[in-house]
């Protein structure tokens, strides 16, 4: 199985329809006097690439070369989709419209729960996508695989011609479908159906064997390479010809938000096949990564030092050292635990890490034996801290912290706290830094209903990280708890 690690030298090339990704988040204590509906009181804007730009984003996130293809507007919204895919260090190659707006669906989020979904789109059925194909061509040369993410907008109308373009090349063709005419993707190498779509196609299937029997039945009528049909809580089943069929359990903990699962299924299947793995080792990082990535919240991805950490959880190993995933952090605190050993917790954005983070870490890491430090994601930084933040992306930030020889694991969060996670690991001493009050810190419940300790250290006075940035800037610092 490849090193997650060894996805760098990979290029992948990924069609489809292309989306922004919306969300408004604020509170909601109120019912409208005009209709039976929630007041949602808008504190916070985020935007995602969603759709095939999802799957694009999922492979950059595992640091492989990835270039995205589809049709967008000229409009604000596809500047938006220009800028964050640019930043991801996504290569974009548009077929741009002036009569079409780029394809939005604005989400209205409180308290971690969607309220409504609003979508502005036009049909692309009459556009004539001759521009992308002839591109998608050019770029088939420089690529490893191609993938073809289909969310039945109309950027795949010419889907047969693409099929042929990538087989022609000699390149691998991947495909998560959409809708009940599954014969327009004959002579694909692979497809990606989740259970409903592959029921409203061959029928219901009350058994693994039935679902056998019919998906291989697809598989020899579409000349397939193979069938890999995601099943949500019962895992994914992979048919291929002349082979038993390969069933994986579902590794998801906890289950968040499906949300953009499939795009993570298929972008990290089809980098593991770039980068040499067989189907059944893809598979199985694919089916690591959706495990991970419906535990956060709204479309996600997912690191390589995630699905590296989860790759041990699987193994039965558990790192001593470094980025890991919560499930396997779980096994690692119980070893600990069985030693004898103390754990101590923390938690923060660590932007920008300064001797003050350095010298509050090797305090808390003091108190005890081990030291957990949970770290904020992209995303909850910039609700917490605004737009700009976090100044350094998640993977840099617990690089550079599993580097210090004060921590022992860093691990991520996605929510606005890291309550959760410390019920579930229930360290000996949750520790926080700044002028919180105990009943303050997320997590101070459990733990000392558990027997544990709540410390509260100081950080050194004139070092934080919106100090540094208003100084670079040249204006005041915002007041934080801590940073």
């Amino acid at each position: 199985m490849p090193d997650p690690a060894a996805f760098a030298g990979t290029r992948v090339l990924v069609v489809g329809d292309v989306m922004l990704d919306r969300y408004w988040h604020g509170p909601t204590s109120r019912i409208s006097p005009e209709a039976p509906v929630p007041v949602v009181r808008v504190d916070d804007a985020e935007d995602r690439p969603g759709g095939a730009a999802n799957v694009a984003l999922n492979i950059a996130a595992l640091q492989g070369g990835v270039t995205l293809a589809g049709l967008i507007g000229r409009d604000d919204n596809a500047a938006i989709l220009d800028r964050l895919l640019a930043a991801a260090g996504i290569d974009s190659c548009f077929q741009r419209s002036f009569d079409l707006p780029t394809i939005t669906k604005l989400r209205v989020m409180s308290r971690n729960q969607q309220l409504i979904r609003l979508d502005f789109e036009s049909p692309l059925g009459e556009v004539s996508t001759d521009e992308l194909l002839a591109v998608v061509t050019e770029r088939l040369v420089g690529s490893d695989l191609m993938i073809l993410s289909d969310y039945g907008k109309g950027t795949l109308a010419q889907v047969q011609a693409l099929i042929a373009a990538g087989r022609a090349a000699g390149k691998r063709v991947l495909i998560d479908p959409k809708g009940h005419d599954f014969s327009r993707y004959r002579g694909a190498s692979i497809i990606t159906p989740n259970l409903a779509e592959f029921e409203a196609v061959m029928g219901r299937c009350d058994s693994d064997e039935t679902l056998a029997e019919r998906g291989e039945a697809l598989r020899a009528e579409l000349a397939l390479e193979a069938l890999l049909v995601t099943r949500s809580e019962r895992g994914m089943t992979l048919i291929r010809e002349g082979q038993p069929p390969l069933h994986l359990a579902t590794r998801a903990q906890e289950v968040f938000d499906v949300t953009g699962a499939g795009d993570t299924v298929i972008g990290v299947l089809g980098l593991a096949l770039a980068a040499g793995a067989t189907l059944p080792d893809a598979m199985l990082l694919a089916n690591l990564a959706a495990g991970l990535v419906v535990a956060k919240p709204g479309t996600a991805t997912v690191s390589a030092e995630e699905l590296q950490a989860a790759l041990h959880a699987e193994h039965g190993e558990a790192p001593d050292h470094g980025v890991i995933a919560p499930a396997a952090l779980a096994s690692a605190v119980r070893l600990a635990r069985a030693h004898g050993e103390r754990v101590v917790m923390t938690n923060g954005c660590f932007d920008l890490l300064h001797a003050g983070h350095v010298s509050y870490l090797e305090q808390a890491r003091a108190l005890g034996d081990r030291l957990i430090v949970a770290v904020n994601d992209d995303a909850s930084v910039r609700r917490l801290k605004g737009e700009g933040r976090p100044i350094t992306p998640l993977a840099q930030r617990m690089a550079v912290l599993s580097g210090l020889r004060a921590v022992d694991w860093v691990v991520p969060f996605a929510e606005e706290t890291p309550a959760a996670l410390i019920e579930t690991l229930l360290p000996d001493i949750l520790v926080k830094g700044g002028d919180y009050r105990v009943e303050q810190i997320a997590g101070h419940e459990a733990v000392l209903a558990a027997g544990g300790e709540v410390r509260i250290l100081g950080f050194e006075a004139g070092l934080s990280t919106s100090a540094t940035i208003a100084s670079i800037v040249g204006r005041s610092p915002p007041r934080h708890h801590d940073e």
